[in-house]
């Protein structure tokens, strides 16, 4: 009786997960329309100001008047953590919760979301400013590559699910390590010890052809092009040289073209190489979350029968009750 009444205190919400460009955003905010909820981005960058095309940001006429939170509201040149991201997260859903709205939790960036459905706390960071600057040089000197063997060789758990792009994750890893002799892997499990306050119902996305869904990227990167990208890309670069999106695609690939080194065409090709790679990242991740109820889409499916199975999901789950259709 008493696990009963404290699993009914839980703040239900719902999340919708899945590779980039799997159409989770129009998802979501149909899903807004139906439960009478509010959308939460759960993207890296889309939380940055001025970076709006390659982030693929909902325009206002996208959003249908469905309010949304957490997108454009950190500058550029100002770094922001996962646990910056939990916190906003859970205030959001508070607020939204407050006006008897359903939080629906929206995007790609599976470390925020799981860090957030998980009640990650994050009293157990552990930081060293000066191992943390000796390992950034070492990473300027060595390049990626080498930084992410090194973490291969003393935390392969953690190093598998980072790209080598992604040098802040692994520089952060291995400071860790350094500072405490704790793997990263073993320091995020002993922040799980305080349960969940959510009653989540995940719904992820995915597409039943993988080419599909590369189709669907490669697409989407020349309509980002026909929409500005390259102008706004070059007006991030000429202000702060991509000391934040350095590491959003769409932009770190534009500067060789910036910087007279190759051609446009070459450019445009890696921005949709790497998006289909980090397309494969994002599943690698996800799919290791049993929660995640997947709607598999294939190419006769059109979007009424896609969220009429979200809806289905959204029916055997906790949160019923917040069926409003």
């Amino acid at each position: 009786m008493e696990e009963l009444v404290k699993e009914q205190v839980k703040q239900p919400l719902i999340a919708v997960v899945g590779p980039t460009a799997s159409g989770k955003t129009k998802v979501g905010i149909e899903l807004a329309k139906l439960y009478d909820g509010e959308v939460i981005s759960a993207d890296s960058m889309q939380i940055y100001e001025g970076l709006d095309i390659a982030t693929a940001k909902p325009l206002p006429e996208e959003m249908q008047e469905i309010p949304h939170h957490l997108i454009s509201v950190i500058k550029q040149e100002d770094s922001f953590s996962v646990a910056d991201y939990v916190k906003l997260a859970k205030e959001k859903i508070s607020e939204i919760s407050n006006r008897s709205k359903l939080p629906i939790i929206v995007g790609g960036t599976g470390l925020y979301i799981s860090s957030l459905i998980d009640n990650i706390s994050f009293d157990y960071v552990i930081t060293d400013a000066n191992i943390r600057n000796r390992l950034i040089s070492e990473s300027k000197e060595l390049g990626n590559e080498a930084m992410l063997e090194k973490l291969r060789k003393i935390d392969p758990e953690t190093a598998q699910t980072l790209h080598a792009n992604n040098i802040t994750r692994i520089i952060r890893a291995l400071e860790v390590y350094e500072v405490s002799g704790i793997k990263f892997s073993e320091n995020k499990i002993l922040s799980r010890q305080q349960e969940s306050p959510y009653n989540a119902c995940l719904i992820g996305l995915n597409y039943a052809d993988r080419q599909e869904l590369y189709d669907r990227i490669n697409n989407r990167v020349d309509i980002m092009i026909e929409n500005g990208m390259l102008d706004e890309a070059k007006k991030v670069y000429d202000r702060c040289k991509l000391k934040t999106a350095h590491q959003a695609i769409g932009y770190k690939e534009l500067i060789p073209y910036f910087d007279g080194q190759q051609d446009l065409s070459v450019c445009i090709d890696k921005i949709k190489q790497e998006s289909r790679r980090y397309a494969k990242r994002q599943l690698t991740w996800f799919r290791r979350d049993e929660r995640i109820n997947w709607i598999i889409i294939n190419s006769n499916m059109n979007f009424e029968e896609i969220i009429s199975k979200c809806k289905k999901v959204v029916a055997k789950s906790e949160i019923l009750c917040y069926n409003k259709k």
